[in-house]
């Protein structure tokens, strides 16, 4: 597992007092307020966070470090860091997207293949399972769909839906 998680990123200059637009990616961009560290860089350089704010969908985020446009211009493209432990008490059965990528998808007989991507669609996510010599098979991340989640093994088990194989 990764010890640091990937909160979003940052995608351009807001203003001229170093303060920079983020589209965030988590499920509740707000718990960008609970931060008062990020990190760029995988986690090589610290940026303390001055103030937050939101525009529409991304956040507006201003930096101790950060005081003109000219430095936040430096920071375009960059994708924000936090250490995995701030993680640490999601409620059961709820994961981190970059836990599940990896994990690799079976049922009772077969071996589907790995898990390369999560798409959020809003009602669920669904997961991207990369098959070798086939398409990608594409598995709502549904109750009644996935039975088990073990990160420890590194294996999702679940009883797909009839029909799902051949779209």
């Amino acid at each position: 597992m990764k010890d640091m998680i990937e909160i979003g990123k940052i995608v351009n200059v807001h203003g001229l007092k170093g303060e920079v637009k983020i589209v965030p990616w988590l499920d509740f961009p707000e718990m960008f307020e609970v931060f008062d560290t990020v990190y760029t860089d995988e986690g090589k350089r610290a940026l303390s966070v001055r103030s937050v704010k939101y525009q529409k969908a991304n956040i507006i985020a201003g930096f101790e470090e950060v005081t003109d446009a000219n430095s936040a211009q430096l920071l375009r493209n960059k994708t924000l860091y936090v250490p995995r432990e701030l993680f640490d008490d999601l409620p059961e059965g709820t994961y981190l997207i970059a836990d599940i990528i990896g994990l690799k998808v079976v049922d009772d007989t077969t071996e589907y293949g790995v898990i390369t991507d999560v798409i959020q669609t809003g009602s669920n996510d669904v997961y991207v399972v990369e098959r070798e010599g086939d398409k990608p098979l594409l598995v709502p991340a549904l109750k009644d769909v996935i039975l088990d989640t073990d990160l420890e093994s590194g294996v999702i088990t679940v009883k797909l839906p009839e029909g799902l194989l051949d779209i």
